[in-house]
């Protein structure tokens, strides 16, 4: 039956954050593992490029010729933008012989600087910078992006890429027993300011699906 004067329905969130007593330490030996090789994830969009590093990388697909990858952005980093608006990104994944790179991408903002002025680069694809020198490089093009609260996860088709070494590449737990003292130090304090932030915006995510700057409706 059709009731003329029926309510309109509501649009709610159907999500809740779950609340749960369990202590980090009894999994965190398993969530260190989940870690991927240490990327600097390079973006461009519209005459700006920034590079940052990153470790929630995953492969997302089983069709050997239709590769893609899952990556993980919080949205206080200055490559999310670029990212979310380009529709693009490159990973390029470095060597256990570049730590200063974890510095220099990871420790410093690109809104203040221009972290890839004195590093070798070139354009492919999709326009995203690819370092001249690295272990191996993804050049991608999102496809979906599902909002985290905190973060954006952006699922992507590898377009090209290569290894460009023999090496291996470099995982953030050796990495943090080779960098500088200083540097455990400094990154330890921006991810305990990061971690206040994501707790509040954690909760807040927005099921509005993604599209392409220019094609939103």
């Amino acid at each position: 039956m059709n009731d003329s004067n029926a309510a309109e329905p509501v649009a709610t969130n159907p999500y809740t954050f779950c609340e749960h007593d369990m202590e980090y330490a009894r999994i965190a030996p398993i969530m260190g593992r989940l870690w991927s090789p240490i990327a600097a994830v390079t973006s461009n969009w519209q005459g700006k490029s920034n590079a940052q590093i990153a470790v929630a990388i995953a492969a997302a697909s089983i069709v050997p010729d239709m590769p893609r990858v899952l990556l993980q952005i919080y949205k206080n980093n200055y490559s999310h933008d670029l990212i979310y608006n380009s529709g693009s990104f490159a990973l390029n994944f470095i060597r256990r012989d570049q730590l200063q790179l974890i510095k220099d991408f990871g420790l410093v903002s690109g809104g203040d600087t221009d972290k890839l002025s004195d590093v070798g680069h070139m354009f492919r694809e999709t326009g995203s910078p690819i370092l001249d020198d690295c272990w191996g490089f993804l050049d991608c093009q999102v496809v979906n992006a599902m909002d985290g609260g905190d973060m954006t996860c952006f699922l992507a088709d590898v377009l090209e890429g290569e290894p460009l070494t023999q090496a291996e590449p470099l995982y953030w737990r050796d990495a943090r027993r080779e960098i500088p003292a200083e540097w455990n130090e400094e990154w330890d304090r921006k991810i305990t300011g990061e971690i206040e932030v994501s707790k509040q915006r954690m909760p807040n995510i927005d099921l509005k699906p993604w599209l392409p700057t220019g094609q939103e409706s």
